[in-house]
């Protein structure tokens, strides 16, 4: 017999050979390895419009946070200025009210 005859005769038959589990498992990983080359350029390109369209959104609300923010601290500005005025108000008819009642006091000791 010739030698190549000789070589494919000590080879295991073809059935043991597909039923053989590492033969399976590289064949898997051949076929993933396969697919995530033809497959990764093309999720690249579909995730780069969901990935600017999530910073447009967080751009959008990062603005409209720093208008809910600064009306808030201006209502806030508005509700200290009111109360200070109320409190000079009160400050000025409290003098006014004490300057009386001294008054009164001096008026009555002096009856």
């Amino acid at each position: 017999m010739p030698p190549i005859k000789e070589f494919f005769n000590q080879l295991p038959p073809v059935n043991e050979v597909l039923n053989n589990d590492i033969v399976k498992g590289v064949a898997i990983g051949a076929g993933v390895v396969a697919l995530a080359g033809l497959a990764l350029p093309a999720a690249a390109r579909a995730a780069r419009p969901m990935a600017r369209s999530t910073v447009k959104a967080a751009i959008l609300f990062s603005e409209k946070g720093r208008e809910i923010l600064a009306e808030a601290a201006e209502n806030l500005e508005d509700i200290v200025a009111e109360v200070k005025a109320e409190l000079a108000a009160g400050a000025t008819a409290g003098a006014v009210a004490g300057e009386a009642a001294a008054e009164a006091k001096g008026d009555e000791a002096a009856d």
